[in-house]
């Protein structure tokens, strides 16, 4: 008799010989040039219950360009493994054709060229036309929000998340989780969520002082969808008073709590559900490991490394689903489900080419509306790129607006070496292309963007990197609470991700004299976005709008400052 787990592996199999999941199609239409709304819509509706997803649009309302990543390393069991794969090698896992959509939207290689050519990419008003046609289709699929919704622009700044509130309220979703919408400040998120028209959702969020689930966050919910009794259990981010300033949400308490997750998964269990599905942003290694733990899964829909993948990653009987980020994409998962189990699924990401998919009348308007305000701000021009400079995020250990970043904290701050978070979020801008107040802000915005200038020893700066490599290339994903490494400027060094903490960095320069860094040295240090409260500075936003007004037009030396090996 076939088990469960070869069943699914079956049905994987057979999705991906005969296009079951979408992407053998958008792949071909994307080598023959072919692309249309139909199309990159078509979908063979599958089973009776019909998930869509979407996660980490950071406040991106509007069309954009980004760009995926050229470096993400995994290390551990992950090495080599998906997500950590990029470029050629991407698409040759993928069977993806060289300047194709396809490799547009999901890999790095001649990515200016390609994006004159393909367009923006996303816009809320494009993925409310995708939403919309996958209900016509299927009237009661399950819309999920991963997560990272309230938070990344100038306009969901200075209306303290309200914009993506009306917005997202008008996409309908049924349920979210979270991460960067507490940096707003638990009162501010306590109050939105008491406002929502769905569900808020958290398993892991539990009350400080009494280490118990917090009440205005349950940690599932059940839907009746396609005769189907689903539960839908919230997993926010696990590590939020590390990556994040704790005094912001101090009556809050996080963590992975995988022992109640199972105990969520029993419980819903034996309340009926059929079908059990984690929305989640844990990030893609972290629900993997959780996946071989909690048994009782069915589908993960990951969040928060912005991964993008054709094709699901099958973990015992748990299907894990990524999404992108940014509204670059949305996904779609149909499911079989019968006699009260998952018998096989077709899943499509579907990439939102702004050229191609018409917006939605209704959330366009709504999206000019909560912009209005504040457009003459938004749009006013403050410098530009070179013809032969992109700016863009990504990357485990730098991205060109990070490198701009560090400069202007360098040269406005006066100081050695300049420290900048490494976070995922934040669009690209391309060669030849004004750089708008709104772009800068895109890359910047937060509720703790003061830029300090302190005093470090080169000790305590070793100590920084260790600290921070080691959230990165923990072979344990549990021990992988940040994002991507802290970006350098005015300093290089030499990393090995093969050893343990505080092992792994060496050969630390400072950049402006080519001298070792002394331990025992005091050097003037410029960073932003410290957890600390009480920071005290200018904005960071304003600091890097100095810095472009003054250059005019941007032009970025290569930077060769970080040697890494191990890989």
């Amino acid at each position: 008799m076939i088990s469960r787990r070869d069943f699914l592996q079956t049905s994987m199999a057979a999705a991906a010989l005969y296009g079951g999941s979408g992407f053998g199609n958008w792949a071909q239409l994307a080598a023959q040039q072919a692309l249309t709304q139909d199309k990159l819509l078509e979908f063979d509706s599958y089973g009776n219950v019909s998930l869509i997803h979407v996660t980490d649009i950071h406040a991106q309302l509007k069309p954009l360009y980004f760009r995926e990543p050229e470096v993400n390393i995994g290390v551990g069991n992950n090495k080599g493994a998906v997500p950590h794969v990029t470029g050629a090698d991407f698409r040759r896992a993928y069977g993806i054709e060289d300047g194709s959509p396809s490799a547009y939207a999901l890999t790095y290689n001649d990515f200016a060229s390609l994006a004159k050519g393909y367009g923006r990419v996303g816009g809320l008003d494009r993925v409310a036309t995708v939403i919309n046609s996958i209900r016509a289709d299927r009237p009661d699929a399950l819309l999920l929000d991963g997560g990272d919704t309230w938070h990344g622009s100038y306009t969901c700044y200075h209306t303290q998340g309200q914009d993506m509130v009306n917005v997202m309220n008008a996409l309908n979703p049924d349920a979210m989780t979270f991460h960067w919408e507490f940096t707003l400040g638990s009162d501010r998120v306590n109050e939105i969520v008491e406002g929502l028209p769905f569900a808020a959702l958290g398993q892991n969020i539990f009350d400080a002082e009494w280490d118990e689930p917090a009440e205005l966050f349950p940690p599932y919910k059940f839907f009746e969808r396609g005769g189907v009794k689903i539960a839908v259990i919230g997993q926010a981010f696990p590590y939020m008073p590390i990556a994040n300033p704790g005094w912001m949400f101090p009556e809050y308490a996080f963590g992975i709590r995988d022992e109640n997750m199972q105990e969520m998964v029993d419980q819903v269990r034996a309340e009926g559900a059929e079908l059990v599905v984690c929305l989640s942003h844990n990030g893609f290694d972290v629900d993997k490991r959780m996946a071989g733990i909690v048994t009782g899964i069915d589908v993960i829909l990951s969040g928060h490394t912005h991964d993008a993948l054709p094709e699901p990653v099958l973990v015992g009987d748990t299907i894990i689903v990524a999404s992108g980020s940014n509204g670059k994409f949305v996904s779609r998962v149909d499911l079989d489900v019968r006699d009260g189990r998952m018998m096989g699924f077709r899943h499509k990401l579907i990439p939102i080419f702004s050229d191609v998919i018409t917006p939605d009348a209704e959330v366009a308007k709504l999206i000019d509306e909560q912009r209005a305000p504040y457009l003459d701000d938004l749009t006013k021009v403050i410098g530009k790129t070179a013809d032969d400079q992109t700016l863009y995020r990504r990357g485990n250990f730098n991205g060109t607006w990070d490198d701009l970043i560090c400069d202007a904290l360098i040269a406005e701050r006066e100081a050695d070496i300049a420290l900048s978070p490494g976070v995922r979020w934040g669009p690209s801008i391309l060669p030849g292309q004004d750089i708008t107040r709104e772009d800068i802000w895109n890359v910047t915005s937060m509720t703790y963007g003061e830029a300090y200038r302190t005093e470090m020893t080169g000790e305590f700066l070793h100590i920084v990197l260790e600290d921070v490599a080691d959230n990165l290339f923990n072979p344990d994903p549990y021990y992988q609470q940040g994002g991507d490494m802290v970006r350098v400027g005015g300093l290089g060094y030499r990393i090995d991700v093969t050893k343990p903490q505080g092992d792994r960095i060496t050969e630390m320069t400072l950049l402006k004299t080519g001298e070792m860094i002394d331990p025992s040295k005091t050097y003037q240090v410029a960073g932003w976005a410290s957890v600390n409260q009480g920071t005290e500075g200018p904005q960071i936003w304003d600091v890097v709008e100095a810095h472009i007004a003054k250059q005019g037009t941007v032009s970025l030396d290569p930077n060769n400052s970080v040697k890494v090996v191990g890989v």
